[in-house]
C-alpha cells in the first residue's frame, strides 16, 4: 500500500526531507494526488502550513480524531489543538518504546 492511498485528514506524518525533517506534523487538508498541507502548530500554523509531497512524510497510523473533529465542525482548529495532539502522540511513542 502506497503513502497516497493512506493520508488522510488529522493524520500524524513524520518529515523526512527539507528544512523540518525529523519533525512530526499533522495532516490539516490533503489535496491533489501526491501533497498534503500540514502543520504542527508552532513553526507551520495552521493558517500558514506546509505543503508537502507525500514521498517525503513517513505517515504513522494515529489519526488525531480532535483535529478531524475540529476542522469538519469549523473548517478550522486551534493551533493549540495540533500541539496538544502532536505532544500525546510524542508521549506515546516513548511510552511504547520503554
Amino acid at each position: 500500500m502506497d503513502n497516497s492511498e493512506r493520508v488522510q485528514l488529522g493524520q500524524v506524518v513524520k518529515v523526512l526531507r527539507g528544512r523540518d525533517a525529523g519533525k512530526y506534523a499533522i495532516v490539516i487538508r490533503p489535496i491533489e494526488d501526491k501533497f498534503v498541507w500540514v502543520a504542527d502548530g508552532d513553526l507551520r500554523k495552521f493558517d500558514q502550513p506546509k505543503k508537502k509531497n507525500i514521498l517525503h512524510l513517513q505517515v504513522t497510523n494515529e489519526i488525531s480524531n480532535e483535529v478531524v473533529e475540529s476542522i469538519r465542525e469549523t473548517g478550522r482548529v486551534t493551533n493549540g489543538k495540533i500541539r496538544f495532539a502532536l505532544s500525546r502522540f510524542a508521549e506515546q511513542q516513548q511510552a511504547d518504546a520503554t
